[in-house]
Parts: C-alpha cells; structure tokens; sequence
C-alpha cells in the first residue's frame, strides 16, 4: 500500500494586544485563520512589551504558524 506523507509549512506571524500575551496570540491565530487552511499548531517564538513610564502599552507576540500544504 503506498500512503504520500503531508507537507506543513511554518508561516511567521507578529501581533499584539494592549490586553495581554494571551490575547495577542489569540488575535494573531484568529487572523492567520482567515487566509491559511489546515492550521495543525502555534508555537510562541517571542513575547515584548512596550512600556512607558513604568506602564505597560502594548502586549506583542512572535509566532510560527504551522499548517499542512494542501493537495
């Protein structure tokens, strides 16, 4: 029986969030959900937040979106 493997690929993505981590990746994956198909995992590559004067403006996350090439 011959079975033809998949092929992922891993697209690299930034987003960011003034509520925190959590809600930039969540934010980050529902967008890269609107273009890529077949969305297998996240991986968080970096997390930065900006501050100001002792106070956090904005919440930012590299990630590497992994999904399966289609047919």
């Amino acid at each position: 029986m011959y079975y033809e493997g998949r092929v992922a690929r891993v697209t690299e993505i930034v987003a960011d969030s003034t509520e925190s981590f959590e809600d930039a990746i969540m934010t980050g994956f529902k967008r890269a959900s609107k273009t890529l198909r077949g969305i297998t995992g996240l991986r968080v590559k970096e997390q930065y937040a900006e501050v100001s004067e002792g106070t956090i403006l904005k919440f930012r996350v590299t990630l590497d979106v992994i999904f399966i090439l289609e047919g």
